[in-house]
């Protein structure tokens, strides 16, 4: 009867008020995260990009993370400096990250600029997702310090993925909406619409931050001027690394989240090029696996906090990811709405691991060392996140290497026969409109036939790739011929898209050219990535028993 709410986070407004606006900013970052994996068709027939470049700029995330330490000294600095002054920093890296992105897509570097191989704007581009992901890992950490801040002995893994499905709320929407946006105005759109988040996510921490600093007094007042928690000491890293349920956990973190995240870069395309999606309405499937967590996450939180269970349910969700990334790699199944319920049943367990996993960690290190804990897991974890999609482009280039120049053809032979039929006077059209309207039908029709059609691909060998191209270029500037100038730009764009398609669309079918992706290999190492997850599962639930950390029971203090 003496303990009436002696401090803020006894009061159930306050502590859920701050979770969602530290939670704002992590939306746009996961939003960000996703912008452009839609649009990967888009990169590859406009800016000449292939699944190598792309896997370079999506692995370039963790560039500073893993090779610099960044993530190992955000954790520090988080545990010596308070979530306040690192959530601040963290968020406006965030911001400059994704500038500096934008800024890269929208230059036009010389043609044939390389640094180091690399083509310079991927390079440019993926410096600036690094910058991001420096940003974005060091506010995850300082997220997940301030929910077990706010929530301690209280809803935590509830809280915790209440935080996670505002996160995915951001993913579901980047995957829904990204390809859609970039075909009405330009590819780059996705990544100004999370510039714009960035600054909202900003803004929010300086509104948590006057939160936070009502919450401190208050527990200072509680325990007569001593917050009561213990002050961090670099030693404190040598208790965390020699914790073997510690790094079961951390494994267990890499291997599961490298068999999700880096899938959801090439879902999108992977539903276009086995499952013959419209590209329209392709990133909706992929967006079904966000959508079910922001529901799902939360419910596995409450069973945890009121029923325990939490490595049994680590343990079920590593063997969803075996099942669904196992019957996703049979070949001779490419059904759309299988594919549908396969990403359905993965939402579940990427809904079940996450939900259990982040508020095991404080049962497993002291709170003053969380920081440093949730850093070290969330390098780890950058590693896989490092590896794997670099690892994924270079298997997809290799299984498939004639896609990638296949589609570079179709793209310079359009080109050309833009140049020839669109300078006329008559069009009113500049050189830069004309290369714009020549890069966004190729990328239109290559999409369209490889949903379309379903023929066995002739090798480049048998055919005579100069000629198709001085074909298709001939055909697509008599189709061309036939279109009427108009004033009505929407009406113009559809009318020539449409008679690039008609001209294009027989001659690629009648070649048999090879523009279609195969994703086997992928998706086994994906399911490698399941099986040795669940390995690691079980090896947690086995230290649980023998150290007593309590992850089968319930959170809540009663």
């Amino acid at each position: 009867m003496n303990k009436i709410q002696q401090t803020l986070r006894d009061s159930k407004k306050a502590r859920w008020a701050a979770l969602i606006v530290v939670s704002l900013s992590m939306f746009g970052a996961y939003f960000f995260n996703y912008a452009l994996s839609p649009v990967k068709p888009m990169l590859e027939s406009i800016l000449g990009w292939n699944s190598s470049d792309f896997g370079i700029y999506t692995s370039s995330y963790t560039w500073f993370n893993v090779f610099l330490f960044m993530l190992i000294f955000s954790g520090i600095i988080l545990d010596k400096m308070g979530v306040r002054f690192t959530g601040l920093a963290a968020t406006s890296m965030m911001a400059i990250g994704t500038g500096l992105n934008y800024w890269a897509l929208i230059h036009v570097f010389p043609e044939g600029a390389m640094i180091i191989g690399i083509k310079t704007q991927v390079v440019f581009s993926a410096i600036g997702f690094g910058i991001f992901g420096v940003g974005t890992e060091a506010a995850g950490i300082t997220v997940s310090k301030a929910v077990v801040k706010w929530f301690k002995g209280k809803e935590m893994a509830l809280a915790m993925g209440m935080q996670m499905s505002i996160a995915r709320l951001g993913t579901a929407l980047a995957l829904g909406i990204a390809l859609p946006m970039a075909k009405s105005y330009s590819y780059s759109s996705p990544v100004l619409i999370s510039f714009a988040f960035m600054l909202i996510g900003v803004i929010a921490f300086i509104i948590y931050t006057f939160m936070d600093k009502k919450l401190d007094a208050s527990l200072a007042e509680n325990s007569n001027g001593n917050a009561g928690e213990d002050q961090f000491e670099i030693k404190d890293l040598l208790y965390i690394i020699k914790n073997k349920g510690f790094w079961y956990i951390a494994i267990l973190c890499v291997l599961f989240y490298s068999a999700v995240f880096p899938f959801l870069f090439y879902a999108t395309d992977l539903m276009i090029n086995k499952y013959h999606v419209n590209p329209n309405l392709a990133g909706a499937i992929p967006a079904l696996l966000p959508f079910g967590t922001i529901f799902l996450t939360p419910l596995f939180g409450t069973i945890y906090d009121r029923k325990g269970k939490g490595a049994t349910i680590m343990i079920i969700g590593s063997a969803i990811l075996i099942l669904v990334h196992g019957i996703l790699a049979i070949p001779f199944l490419e059904t759309w709405w299988i594919a549908t319920v396969m990403v359905i049943i993965l939402g579940i367990g990427f809904s079940l691991v996450p939900a259990a996993m982040w508020p095991s960690v404080p049962k497993i290190i002291p709170e003053k060392q969380l920081g440093s804990a949730y850093a070290v897991i969330f390098w780890i974890q950058n590693i896989g996140l490092w590896v794997i999609p670099l690892l994924l482009g270079v298997i997809l280039d290799n299984t498939n290497p004639e896609v990638s120049p296949n589609k570079l053809l179709i793209k310079e032979a359009v080109a050309k026969s833009y140049t020839a039929a669109l300078s006329d006077a008559t069009y009113k059209l500049s050189p830069k409109e004309i290369t714009s309207l020549a890069e966004e039908a190729s990328s239109l029709t290559i999409d369209s036939i490889v949903q379309s059609t379903q023929y066995v691909a002739v090798p480049n060998a048998d055919m005579d790739q100069e000629a198709l191209k001085a074909k298709i270029s001939d055909a697509t500037a008599v189709s061309l011929s036939d279109i009427v100038a108009s004033t009505n730009k929407k009406e113009f764009d559809r009318a020539i898209h449409q008679a690039t398609l008609k001209a294009v669309y027989p001659i690629i079918e009648d070649s048999k050219l090879n523009i279609r992706y195969n994703y086997f290999w992928d998706l086994v190492l994906f399911t490698a990535l399941g099986i040795v997850s669940l390995l690691f599962a079980f090896l947690l639930k086995i230290e649980d028993r023998k150290k007593g950390y309590g992850l089968e029971l319930p959170n809540i203090e009663k």
